[in-house]
């Protein structure tokens, strides 16, 4: 259940029987073709699909992460990384402060990751009671890398792999073909200008599009992955 279609009794009564959450975390950055909100919009979905059956609420996804690298792309959004950290920090202080105990974060973005490191931290702090965060990157999760790699290796960002109907943007269209893609090691030690310049439609490499039916093998596999880890992943 989405948090947003609850109001506070219902999480309340909830809290009565199960102490599982959902935060999704993304970003608001360029991908190509697709819309700004790709990383956002595919955390938030494959929370809500994996725990509806489960019956564990879905906060809204935070939408903004850390992308300075694509700051050069009108509409991308970063947040400096002693912020975003602040920000996660104050939302799983408010959690655990009402009675939540198994978190779980899952990360669309790959920018993200340093967060890791402070869950980590945030763990270890001494508490009346145990509180259980997992952080999730469900798109190179195991058995979703694996699915995607039965199409094509070239899994770069603004891609085919982040091409679904959910994040295609009305009246725009995809072209056919593939964008060059860019060294992995060279990306990484890029400037947002020299980024903007090497990859100027915002795709870093590989085909622009494949089929529906692929891409939904690729999406029913990171569903499949994070409702197990709702169900499994976590400490008895």
């Amino acid at each position: 259940m989405r948090v947003f279609d609850s109001n506070w009794m219902q999480i309340a009564d909830y809290l009565r029987r199960d102490d599982r959450i959902v935060l999704p975390v993304g970003s608001t950055e360029q991908h190509g073709y697709l819309s700004l909100g790709t990383d956002a919009l595919l955390a938030e979905r494959v929370s809500v699909e994996a725990a509806e059956p489960l019956g564990v609420p879905v906060l809204p996804v935070l939408p903004f992460g850390m992308a300075p690298y694509f700051t050069e792309y009108p509409g991308t959004m970063s947040l400096r990384i002693s912020t975003y950290i602040e920000v996660v920090r104050d939302l799983l202080d408010c959690l655990a402060s009402q009675g939540f105990r198994r978190i779980a974060v899952v990360n669309g973005h790959g920018g993200n990751a340093p967060v890791a490191g402070l869950i980590r931290e945030w763990i270890s702090q001494p508490r009346a009671d145990r509180v259980q965060v997992v952080f999730h990157s469900w798109y190179n999760a195991p058995r979703t890398a694996e699915a995607a790699s039965r199409f094509d290796d070239d899994q770069f960002h603004g891609s085919w792999l982040e091409n679904f109907p959910w994040t295609r943007v009305a009246g725009v269209e995809i072209p056919d073909g593939a964008a060059p893609v860019l060294p992995r090691a060279l990306v990484e030690n890029l400037t947002a200008r020299e980024m903007k310049e090497l990859a100027p439609d915002g795709s870093l490499g590989g085909a622009y599009q494949r089929g529906d039916d692929d891409m939904r093998a690729v999406w029913d596999a990171g569903v499949a992955e994070v409702r197990e880890l709702l169900e499994k992943g976590w400490i008895k």
